[in-house]
């Protein structure tokens, strides 16, 4: 209780969309509780009051307050104190208070049990006991990897579908992030992923996250390569990926080496400086493996799988600027010369940066929630691009899941660390694939593995440990102090142009690096432009390091001290992903098992703290801090509540010949609406009135609409074709040509299995 100044305030005013009720305020170490008695009914017949109503509560957990605003009484006005909350769940509240000081003594016990905790395992998920029947569920049960793998139809005693489950990372030594088991093919040795994996961000190089029951196609994902102003490349990262593009060619030899010599290297491959025991033997020719895979995949003859030629594709979900801007700080993307048998595809998927100032936008637009029930602005709505980012990331989602499915081709997914936009697309693009991951069990095992598994910083991301740079005392503020100044910059965002930020991001952090003195890759730049040791994560103080660069799990789950959050690393990554699931659930009602209401409670509870599901980063900080054992799995609280979250139109019927059932279920990019029910409006104040064959996206009455011509796609590379426009092919409508036609049949040449780019 030390850091409560004041427990409870009688006779303070709550105010919610306009409207006040009056109640009392509890302030716990986890919650703050607002209880009132609504004023008892009166019945219109007879005019006798009905028997009063019963006392209702407002819990409200503190992790879960986005900014808080203390604004006192002035002396010349008559108004009341108050104190305004946006919560991350899009509520927004007023308690006004008559007592200046109290008013001023709950402002400073919001902002210490807020933002003062300074360690994860201070948070309400480990003092949290649930009653039954949620206590007789353990949903920490319900994800195991190697059953997942077996359901794709790998497992360590079958590997006819030519991949393996590696233990190389069993300790994480090898990349801290990244999960303990992880399949790759099976021609590939854990001494040849020992190199790879020194050329990619990280460590973070190219395993398997899905394979298609039907073609055997995969998807995989990884972290940028380290390619760098001097185009450093890596003959084990060549052969294993060459490998991967290789399984669903049962009848493909395996890689052998050749005479042949060989191109400069990374010189953080296999050749710089190791010590000779450790080369591996029979180092591939890439050229060599490169002819056979191009023959092979060029070849009419052998089963095809809905007709389609095999384009293999490397997926960088950046805009091309912040790629190529990587390559300053020792960072990079592919150069396609040494990955012939692949077509690199570049999308312009923004950084967490713009992705958090857009979001800002739009809590700009409903800020006055707690004090109007007036609707926002559908104009400043439309100006905040939100849905074009949604749209945006479910058209990349979509092209991937067309390569997989309908061009029988391989997929690798990567960003800038792998484990932002990487998460999104890889997850999405599965979502549309296979109907296990649309039911609620199969859904949990697709967070649990693309998100929780592999790895995604949700300490960063979602900010559990506050910031004082969330607090603030408006007459303070109107004073204009240095810090309340960056306050309102960070709050607000830039209105710069995304392609402005990316190179100020990258050259910032360029100079960053060379202004330093770095001895090894530990102080690169971060996955979007933040410049911070390089495998520190938000739960780290400086801690000793493992072999490969990160932190050992003892530091990492220890040593918390004064840690809060770094605001410019917050994002709604995971916010954007359960968003574009949502549009997919709307689309297609028939096709998720779960509803609507799944989707809202799930973004409630990343924030809330209440379970442990989401508090690390990755699977080495759970078991370090031992969250199983001291903490609830936030699956208990939906499978315990199962019933709540079943979608009443859900047909589980897959037939590939029978229109809406098939396996397959595509976004339309165009059709994105806004999931006005997280933001606690009804749908005509967000997406006004849907009139008949209305197929633009609803980002407002007035402002930006996208259609189809606006892609993701933003570039297109390979070993022939450099960076640059993407191709044209001639279209049915004759758009081939114009502007308005490049991004639509740029997409559409590259679904079409990318025809004319060798």
């Amino acid at each position: 209780m030390e850091r409560t100044r004041i427990a409870r305030v009688d006779d303070i005013k709550l105010v919610r969309r306009g409207e006040q009720v009056e109640g009392t305020l509890h302030l716990t170490p986890h919650h703050l509780i607002f209880c009132h008695t609504p004023a008892p009914a009166v019945e219109e017949s007879n005019g006798h009051p009905i028997p009063p109503t019963k006392p209702r509560e407002l819990w409200i957990t503190y992790p879960i307050i986005q900014t808080c605003t203390l604004r006192l009484t002035h002396p010349s006005s008559h108004l009341p104190s108050s104190i305004r909350l946006r919560c991350r769940d899009f509520t927004f509240i007023c308690f006004c208070l008559s007592d200046e000081k109290k008013a001023r003594d709950v402002y400073d016990s919001i902002k210490a049990w807020t933002c003062k905790l300074g360690k994860i395992d201070k948070l309400y998920a480990f003092t949290y006991q649930p009653q039954p029947p949620e206590k007789q569920i353990n949903g920490w049960e319900l994800y195991d990897a190697k059953s997942e793998w077996k359901r794709m139809g790998i497992s360590e005693k079958d590997p006819d579908k030519g991949w393996r489950i590696s233990k190389i990372n069993a300790d994480y030594a090898f990349s801290p992030t990244y999960p303990a088991l992880f399949p790759v093919p099976s021609a590939i040795s854990d001494n040849t992923l020992n190199y790879a994996g020194r050329y990619r961000s990280r460590a973070r190089l190219p395993v398997l996250t899905y394979l298609h029951p039907v073609n055997n196609c995969s998807i995989t994902r990884s972290s940028q390569p380290l390619v760098g102003v001097r185009g450093n490349r890596s003959i084990q990262d060549e052969k294993l990926l060459l490998a991967i593009f290789s399984t669903s060619h049962s009848s493909l030899p395996p890689p052998t080496s050749s005479s042949r010599p060989r191109s400069r290297q990374s010189p953080r491959s296999s050749s710089s400086g190791s010590p000779t025991r450790d080369v591996p033997p029979d180092l591939p020719d890439p050229e060599t493996l490169e002819d056979q895979m191009i023959s092979r995949t060029g070849m009419e003859d052998g089963p095809r799988v809905y007709g389609a030629q095999q384009h293999n594709l490397i997926v960088d979900a950046r805009p091309t600027v912040n790629a190529l801007a990587m390559q300053a700080v020792g960072l990079g993307s592919e150069n396609m010369d040494n990955y012939r048998f692949a077509t690199k595809a570049y999308l312009g998927i923004d950084n967490i940066h713009v992705m958090r100032d857009s979001l800002n936008k739009v809590i700009e637009t409903l800020k006055g929630s707690d004090i109007t029930s007036i609707a926002p602005s559908r104009e400043a709505l439309a100006k905040s691009g939100w849905l074009k980012h949604i749209a945006g990331i479910l058209d990349g989602a979509s092209l991937i899941a067309r390569q997989v499915a309908l061009q029988h081709s391989h997929v690798l997914i990567h960003c800038s660390d792998g484990w932002d936009r990487t998460s999104q697309l890889s997850a999405l693009s599965q979502l549309c694939l296979d109907p296990y991951y649309r039911t609620i069990e199969g859904f949990i095992v697709l967070v649990e593995k693309d998100w929780l598994s592999f790895g995604h910083m949700f300490s960063h991301r979602s900010g559990f440990l506050s910031s004082e740079k969330w607090f603030s005392i408006e007459n303070e503020r109107i004073g204009g102090s240095n810090d309340n100044h960056h306050n309102q910059r960070t709050s607000l965002g830039s209105s710069n142009n995304s392609a402005g930020n990316a190179l100020e991001n990258a050259f910032l952090s360029a100079k960053g690096f060379f202004n330093k003195d770095n001895t090894s890759r530990e102080s690169f730049v971060d996955s979007d432009g933040e410049l911070q040791p390089y495998d520190q994560s938000p739960s780290t103080n400086g801690s000793k390091k493992t072999p490969t660069g990160g932190k050992s799990g003892k530091d990492a789950a220890t040593n918390e001290k004064g840690v809060t959050t770094k605001v410019k690393e917050t994002s709604p990554v995971f916010h954007q992903f359960l968003d574009a699931t949502y549009q997919l659930l709307h689309q297609h009602p028939t096709r998720f098992e779960f509803n609507e209401r799944f989707l809202r409670r799930l973004l409630y509870h990343l924030y809330s703290c209440q379970y442990g599901t989401f508090l690390y980063n990755n699977e080495r900080e759970r078991i370090e801090a031992n969250v199983k054992t001291r903490t609830r799995s936030v699956w208990d609280y939906f499978l315990s509540r199962r019933q709540q979250f079943l979608n009443p139109s859900y047909d589980a019927t897959v037939d590939d010949n029978v229109r809406g059932k098939e396996r397959l279920v595509l976004p339309k990019a165009e059709e994105v609406r806004w999931w006005n029910e997280v933001f606690g409006r009804e749908d005509r104040e967000m997406n006004g009135v849907a009139t008949a064959g209305s197929m633009k996206m609803r980002n407002g009455e007035v402002g930006e609409t996208a259609t189809m011509a606006e892609s993701v796609l933003t570039g297109v590379e390979t070993a022939e074709q450099k960076l640059g426009a993407v191709p044209i092919i001639e279209g049915d409508d004759g758009s081939a040509g114009t502007e308005e036609g490049k991004g639509a049949m740029g997409k559409k040449s590259l679904a079409a299995g990318i025809k004319g780019l060798g």
